[in-house]
């Protein structure tokens, strides 16, 4: 069965997309895109932080593609469906900027469309479609799940939390190599209560080494 995680896009307007762009800046991520190019999975990482880490990770752990090219594709305004690994330069990412995350925007929805279409040719009944995204509004949902009607999924324990909370979730769900559930996109809540706070990693991290320390041997 293939695994094709969607990633939604970080956000290209905000305070850390305006650092990274500026004509002067030289930190050595900024200066590698306006020379060689970067990984859209790179850039979108420094954007969005711990959220994009956190779905970048926990895509590449599950993700399972035989048929289709990819395990893991983002949902990148203007271009479609990218893989993480796709260079972008400084120009690309001002270019992706210019375009609104909207169903109705064409410059959106189109590229998006177009990919969908492909990917779902590359897909067979038992294979499953997670969007690690947003599903409060239809600015994804509204054109993906055209494409894989009743298959579209995503992570149930997402409803309720914030952007840095389900980054920090799924990096823990790669540290231990257990992945979350998912249910259908299709009739869903959508919007929920808050969950209670993660427990921080760095003490999740010296708890799980202090039980496993004190675990008693096996004879």
């Amino acid at each position: 069965m293939q695994s094709i995680f969607l990633l939604s896009p970080a956000h290209c307007g905000g305070r850390r997309a305006q650092i990274l762009m500026r004509d002067g800046a030289a930190f050595p991520l900024a200066v590698r895109l306006k020379e060689d190019g970067v990984s859209i999975g790179e850039v979108f990482s420094f954007l969005s932080g711990l959220y994009f880490r956190g779905k970048l990770a926990y895509g590449r752990a599950f993700g399972r593609s035989t048929r289709a090219p990819h395990g893991v594709l983002i949902i990148t305004p203007g271009w479609g469906l990218v893989p993480p690994d796709q260079t972008v330069t400084l120009a690309d990412l001002r270019a992706i900027a210019s375009v609104g995350v909207d169903p109705g925007e064409p410059r959106f929805a189109a590229p998006l469309e177009r990919d969908c279409a492909s990917l779902a040719q590359a897909l067979d009944a038992q294979d499953q479609v997670v969007l690690l995204g947003s599903i409060a509004t239809g600015k994804y949902t509204d054109v993906v799940e055209r494409h894989f009607p009743q298959r579209l999924l995503f992570p149930s324990s997402f409803v309720g939390r914030g952007d840095m909370s389900r980054g920090g979730l799924m990096l823990r769900c790669v540290e231990d190599r257990q992945p979350l559930e998912y249910v259908p996109v299709a009739g869903a809540l959508r919007r929920g209560k808050r969950p209670p706070r993660l427990e921080p990693l760095r003490q999740r991290r010296a708890r799980v080494l202090a039980e496993a320390v004190t675990l008693p041997e096996s004879d």
